[in-house]
């Protein structure tokens, strides 16, 4: 991503501003494996319950999760925590953090959990390609461009 310019208003920071931290990562990483409740999230990650909350209601005001209220029998109302489409978007990212983890991370034992597809079984593999399908290696073979909205900083 040699970019010959820099913003004002880069992407990569602004999208880091709201999920740029560990306890934001792995409450998205349990609302993908279909984890919706705050005691549920909080026994899975071990995140504190302040540190819990203000993480969800973040990711709330931010629109990648939205509250579904719900009651058991005899209980008060509360609510679940599921993805919008914002939210769902930022599977690949996941994916992309996991399988670097798996690869640079893992001990000889290998990666703790496998992603397969549901329909054949295959293993899950993340690639690059450009509109017109050309698959894309890596960050040598890339030119950025300012875009419509870049806020070019001066030298």
């Amino acid at each position: 991503m040699n970019v010959p310019f820099r913003v004002n208003n880069c992407s990569i920071e602004r999208t880091l501003d709201i999920v740029g931290e560990k306890w934001t990562f792995l409450v998205l990483r349990e609302a993908f494996s279909g984890v919706r409740r705050f005691a549920d999230m909080q026994a899975i990650t071990g995140a504190p319950r302040q540190v819990l909350s203000a993480r969800l209601a973040r990711l709330v005001d931010e629109g990648l999760l939205r509250k579904v209220p719900y009651r058991e029998p005899g209980q008060r109302q509360r609510d679940e925590y599921r993805l919008t489409d914002k939210g769902r978007d930022l599977y690949p990212l996941l994916v992309a953090l996991m399988h670097w983890g798996d690869k640079y991370l893992s001990g000889e034992e290998g990666p703790p959990v496998l992603l397969t597809h549901r329909d054949c079984g295959a293993p899950i593999e993340q690639h690059f390609r450009c509109a017109e399908g050309h698959e894309v290696a890596g960050p040598r073979e890339v030119t950025a461009l300012p875009g419509s909205g870049a806020q070019v900083r001066s030298a």
